[in-house]
């Protein structure tokens, strides 16, 4: 465009002779002027073709350096990352990769739930690039970070990052651009906890009480809590947890009893555990208890008897 502009100053060309002439010159093919030119002109043509000369070298040179080094190559992985982020629905964000995020993304994975992980350490990126893992490279507490990792699609978010006031911003932030997200997050003391809890924070989990009264416990009551551990809920283990939401239910048992429910699907596994929609939790619930919208039921077996059951009810779903 400068070119055709200043052909037009200086040798009073058409607009029509004058974007040929820069053409002509900036591809260097060799053909004939237009017009004869001026020595003004002719000054110019030649300012025209070294600077196109260089800005083509310049051009050329940044692309081979790129194919070099291996930089298009990321950009497409980075590209292809975010492309499949893009159509995630329903998925869970964690936010931060530390020791509490490994074990979230590691029972997520066994769950077969998809996740994206909100990390900015670089080298925590590699290996989860390495590991095929769906990541976002920023901060939690930027908004734009979440936004990327698709939190008004996602369904819940995990934050286990290190600082509490930290955890309480992604709170209040996922909160402010996903109402209906589910948010559980991290703590290290009982006044953070509090305030998580005013930042709508629907579980809040404090590592080291958790920790302190596991081990209490395997001292007063070792065998129990053998039993307990177990009890996984990640779905590799002998026995398994499973929580079974009233979406999940077939529509030929929806508020119909428990017994309907375990009669009609015969997978060897236990319903031990029911909780109301008014959050109200029952242990060992009786049969005859009809299962209500909104209801949770929680079934204990053998890790085949649990897959049959979530296959059983993904197909009827």
């Amino acid at each position: 465009m400068g070119g055709t502009v200043g052909y037009m100053a200086i040798e009073d060309f058409s607009f029509s002779d004058a974007f040929y002439m820069t053409i002509i010159t900036v591809t260097t093919v060799g053909f004939q002027e237009v017009h004869p030119l001026s020595a003004y002109g002719k000054w110019f043509t030649a300012f025209l073709i070294v600077t196109s000369f260089s800005t083509f070298a310049y051009a050329l040179t940044s692309i081979t350096k790129n194919f070099l080094s291996g930089q298009y190559r990321q950009y497409f992985k980075v590209y292809k990352v975010n492309a499949q982020i893009q159509k995630l629905q329903d998925h869970v964000i964690i936010c931060g990769y530390g020791r509490n995020g490994i074990q979230a993304a590691k029972s997520l994975e066994a769950h077969g739930k998809k996740f994206v992980i909100v990390e900015a350490d670089q080298e925590i990126l590699n290996e989860l690039h390495s590991q095929q893992m769906l990541f976002v490279k920023g901060d939690a507490t930027d908004e734009e970070a979440l936004l990327e990792a698709g939190i008004k699609e996602a369904s819940a978010l995990i934050t286990t990052l290190p600082k509490d006031a930290d955890n309480v911003f992604v709170s209040l932030t996922a909160k402010d651009l996903n109402s209906r997200i589910m948010l559980i997050s991290r703590a290290t003391d009982e006044s953070a906890e509090r305030k998580l809890k005013r930042a709508g924070v629907d579980n809040v989990i404090m590592p080291e009480r958790v920790g302190g009264m596991h081990m209490a416990s395997l001292v007063v009551t070792p065998d129990v809590y053998e039993f307990l551990d177990r009890i996984s809920v990640i779905g590799s283990d002998e026995i398994n947890l499973e929580e079974i939401t009233f979406t999940n239910i077939p529509d030929d048992c929806k508020f119909k009893t428990l017994q309907h429910l375990s009669d009609h699907y015969h997978t060897g596994s236990l319903i031990i555990g029911y909780k109301t929609p008014q959050g109200e939790y029952v242990v060992n619930p009786a049969l005859s208890r009809p299962v209500e919208e909104g209801a949770k039921i929680f079934v204990l077996g053998k890790a085949d008897q649990i897959r049959d059951l979530n296959q059983l009810f993904t197909l009827d779903a």
